[in-house]
């Protein structure tokens, strides 16, 4: 199964402030007019969408091997010590991206403004010197006296 049709706990996120589909961002994300916020939020959600899956997979490892009908002879320490390593690794791993994407999707102006506001400045034109430069050069120390033998 592709990356792209796992679900996230972020797509209903995403919809909200794309106005799109995620399957429908995907493709806007390859497109030749993505911005480069799309691009990296499509990312973030794969990443994302990958991190979850592997939680919820040790989760439902750790729930089978704890099931009451389970026999306790098969029970391992060591087994669930590496379980719960994988878990708080994909636990880190899904919180890093959750908050990466959330500050991404904060950062992103609202739906249909511009990212920065357009300012148009009308160029100054001068009709004469400034007075500075109409203003004689000074003279160098000692300019125009002469010198006697």
């Amino acid at each position: 199964m592709s990356v792209q049709s796992k679900p996230s706990t972020a797509d209903g996120r995403l919809h909200q402030v794309f106005g799109a589909p995620v399957a429908e961002l995907y493709d806007r994300a390859v497109g030749p007019d993505a911005s480069a916020a799309l691009i990296r939020a499509m990312e973030l959600r794969s990443f994302l969408a990958l991190a979850e899956e592997q939680v919820a997979r040790v989760r439902d490892r750790v729930h089978q091997a704890m099931a009451p009908e389970r026999d306790m002879g098969e029970l391992s320490a060591e087994d669930l010590r590496m379980d719960t390593q994988w878990l708080q690794a994909a636990l880190d791993a899904r919180l890093g991206y959750r908050t990466a994407l959330d500050e991404l999707l904060r950062s992103m102006p609202p739906p249909g403004r511009q990212p920065w506001p357009v300012r148009t400045v009308q160029p100054t034109v001068r009709t004469s010197l400034p007075a500075s430069a109409a203003a004689p050069a000074p003279q160098r120390a000692g300019a125009g006296r002469v010198l006697r033998p």
